[in-house]
């Protein structure tokens, strides 16, 4: 197995362990969401006020030092957080580089997680919100209409 092969089954199983954390708190989200600025959030989800939630999840410290492009979410959520496996050194996260103001932190496994530091709330006008959710809503609509009958997927908007 290569390095990125375990890479991103620890991510995958990361994820899995704040699903459970969030789905929960009654936040539904879904893995690998394209955003309209071309970046993929690794989790984005809907808390029970309609505010949206992006995380970023980081399983090696390299990865989380050389991510230049993790600002680019904050224009599409409400509240951001790092999501990390346990282990992992977060000090980098306390950094004002990574505006510790802004940004929650999130440590999970495969079967739960736990969140470290509260992300602030950091409201997004009511218009954007409008469209993230409803981008998010059709994406997942689409991915469960493919996942029913995958000859569904030359229609309508892929990711």
């Amino acid at each position: 197995m290569t390095d990125s092969q375990t890479e991103a089954q620890t991510a995958a199983i990361v994820a899995r362990g704040i699903a459970r954390l969030f789905a929960r708190n009654d936040i539904w989200c879904l893995a690998e969401m394209p955003l309209r600025n071309g970046r993929r959030a690794d989790l984005m989800g809907v808390d029970p006020k309609g505010r949206v939630i992006i995380v970023e999840i980081k399983v090696q410290r390299g990865d989380l030092l050389g991510d230049g492009k993790w600002p680019d979410y904050l224009d599409h959520c409400d509240r951001f957080f790092w999501g990390v496996p346990p282990g992992l050194d977060r000090g980098p996260l306390d950094g004002a580089d990574y505006r510790p103001d802004c940004c929650g932190i999130i440590v999970a496994d495969g079967y739960d997680g736990e969140i470290l530091r509260p992300a602030p709330l950091h409201p997004l006008a009511a218009a954007r919100r409008k469209v993230e959710v409803e981008r998010l809503a059709r994406t997942a609509l689409r991915r469960a209409t493919v996942a029913l009958d995958p000859h569904c997927a030359p229609w309508g908007t892929p990711e």
